[in-house]
């Protein structure tokens, strides 16, 4: 992993910058994601900022995605700040394996910061599992009953080609239906009519508060759908996950100091370049080169 200079990185005050003017031409819902957030420094602060946008801008919902690790650390503040939902990345129970898929993973300070965040009371909190064959497809109903259990969601993700990796992604291909197979023999699901806005489509487990999604980006392309769009550390403004196409909104703001007006032209300018679709293809080599740590889940 190699690290950026900090002047390339967007301050903390660029990011709420960016993220009001988002908020004033109508988005409703930012999240943020990483890498790891909670590793930056005065993350807290920036938190307390964004939170703040909900009283005045049409900003309804502000969630994180993270790994867990730092969450006994701030999940009160995440809550006093404003945080509604936590999506908290799981991939496996089993501490030597979870070590292993994460190259550095700490099992138990991520069990932990989970009971942290279900103390904290965030009106929402959802694992999120990305299910490889042979790596981790032995442990998805395990995973979906560990959520039960602690009375939360669960959405299981179909592995996406961004970067390289060592393994070929053909192999380890786990689709989203041959999940549910496997669920719907040990759980009763019902299907649900929440939507999220997101990717997941959702299942009710019968007689728990739990819901069980699945983002199937090459099983069921929910391209037709989307209405996302990203912002990196460095401000680059990608308008699909799996598509090259993107606006340098770092750029605009330091060639523009303060210039609210000169920033939402280039946002909205900058949707004419979102593409149809990610043409994501498990058989063959990557065509994006970065990894979902630089991009953001």
């Amino acid at each position: 992993m190699q690290f950026m200079p900090r002047q390339r990185l967007l301050t903390l005050e660029e990011i709420v910058f960016l993220l009001r003017g988002f908020c004033e031409l109508g988005v409703e819902k930012i999240r943020i994601t990483g890498g790891e957030p909670l590793v930056r420094r005065d993350v807290d602060w920036l938190l307390s900022e964004l939170g703040q946008l909900k009283t005045q801008t049409g900003l309804r919902e502000l969630t994180m995605t993270t790994n867990g690790t730092q969450l006994v650390r701030y999940a009160d503040a995440l809550v006093k700040s404003g945080v509604d939902r936590l999506n908290i990345s799981l991939d496996s129970l089993q501490p030597d394996r979870f070590k292993s898929l994460t190259r550095i993973g700490d099992l138990a300070k991520v069990l932990a910061g989970i009971e942290a965040a279900k103390q904290a009371g965030f009106k929402r909190i959802k694992l999120n599992a990305v299910i490889m064959k042979n790596r981790n497809d032995d442990e998805i109903v395990d995973l979906a009953q560990f959520a039960i259990n602690n009375e939360i969601d669960i959405s299981y993700i179909e592995e996406m080609p961004l970067g390289t990796v060592s393994h070929q992604r053909s192999e380890s291909f786990c689709s989203s239906d041959t999940v549910m197979a496997i669920l719907t023999k040990h759980i009763d699901m019902q299907p649900s009519l929440v939507n999220t806005g997101g990717p997941s489509r959702y299942y009710q487990v019968a007689g728990s508060p739990s819901r069980i999604g699945f983002i199937s980006p090459h099983s069921h392309n929910f391209c037709s759908s989307c209405n996302r769009v990203r912002v990196t550390t460095e401000g680059r403004l990608l308008l699909c996950l799996g598509q090259e196409h993107s606006v340098d909104l770092r750029q605009v703001i330091r060639a523009h100091p303060g210039d609210m007006v000169r920033l939402k032209q280039a946002i909205i300018q900058s949707m004419q370049i979102k593409p149809e679709g990610h043409d994501f293809d498990i058989q063959a080599q990557p065509v994006i080169f970065r990894h979902m740590s630089v991009t953001g889940g």
